[in-house]
């Protein structure tokens, strides 16, 4: 989920099977290995005193901006986009693909539809009620996350940026109204009788439809069941052109959304990122900004990451655990 540069709602368009996409500024996204990910943190990055460190440091640094990606979600049973060895586990729905054609989004949605039912289901983790523990007691500050599940905010984070928008939300882009989506799951459910039961894993020929969530909180499902399910229209305008309220990739991150982000790193005392391999412009700019200040940036994460070169710390371990021992040391020193 992406770059800067505004969205706005789409001119009507020409005819109901095609929507006008924004000129974007693109997402990286190579299959191949990129070379940031053949490389490995420092020995010292899994010792445990780097731990200690990490503890010392927030310490130091009251209120620090926090940076979340898909690996701070993965224990809620989301699991991420890439492999350690940064390539794409999923090729996800691209944005331009989806303003294409109706076909497009109907397939979209069918997956959306039925994956939308467990997605939602997904729980904060140890690792989410960690951070807002420690938001709470000061140490950390805002949270600004790629993730698009609402899970930090479950677990009572406040003064959360959702960098790549929520799929709670969806957004025409034909007309710009925005709706809950469970409102859309309702009218989707009415639309298509008998379909929710591929909820459950039910196929007429008596296979089961894939159990693994995917990134963007969609599924796999056969070429058939696709091709039968009827879309949902906007409310408003009548058009097939309602699309989840996050950055797809190909797609921009709103401006005034990156500007706040770029703000919140001038503010920040330092920054700490959690769970992401920085693989994509869209994170890796705010680390570049916050090393150019002069600040402390630190990550916590399993394997390699792009922005390894700009961090003052790297902790090479898994977030749950360490966050709590980050805890638990807080409160030692209390």
């Amino acid at each position: 989920m992406p770059d800067a540069a505004p969205t706005s709602p789409s001119p009507r368009p020409p005819h109901p099977g095609s929507v006008a996409a924004p000129a974007p500024l693109r997402r990286t996204d190579d299959t191949a290995t990129p070379a940031w990910a053949l490389t490995q943190p420092p020995p010292e990055a899994r010792s445990p005193e780097a731990v200690a460190r990490l503890a010392d440091l927030l310490h130091d640094h009251p209120g620090t901006l926090v940076l979340t990606g898909a690996g701070m979600s993965t224990d809620s049973g989301i699991p991420d986009y890439r492999g350690r060895d940064g390539t794409r586990r999923v090729t996800p729905m691209q944005h331009g693909e989806f303003c294409a054609s109706t076909e497009n989004r109907r397939r979209y949605w069918a997956r959306s539809f039925v994956g939308w039912q467990r997605f939602s289901r997904a729980e904060p983790n140890a690792g989410h009620r960690a951070v807002a523990a420690l938001q709470r007691s000061g140490v950390l500050g805002p949270v600004v996350t790629q993730n698009v599940d609402g899970l930090h905010q479950v677990a009572g984070s406040r003064d959360v940026t959702e960098l790549h928008g929520t799929l709670a939300e969806v957004v025409c882009l034909t007309c710009g109204d925005r709706s809950p989506r469970e409102a859309l799951q309702r009218r989707m459910a009415e639309a298509n009788p008998g379909f929710e039961a591929l909820a459950r894993g039910e196929v007429a020929d008596g296979s089961r439809v894939s159990s693994q969530i995917r990134p963007d909180g969609d599924v796999v499902l056969p070429d058939e069941a696709v091709a039968g399910f009827r879309l949902a229209a906007c409310p408003v305008c009548g058009a097939d052109t309602l699309k989840p309220d996050v950055v797809f990739f190909g797609g921009s991150v709103p401006r005034e959304r990156v500007e706040h982000v770029f703000a919140l790193t001038d503010a920040a005392p330092a920054l700490l990122v959690l769970g992401s391999s920085l693989a994509v412009m869209s994170g890796l700019r705010f680390v570049r900004h916050a090393a150019r200040r002069g600040i402390p940036v630190v990550g916590v994460t399993r394997g390699p990451t792009r922005g390894d070169e700009h961090m003052s710390l790297r902790v090479d371990a898994d977030l749950a655990p360490t966050l709590q021992r980050v805890l638990a040391a807080r409160g030692r020193a209390a």
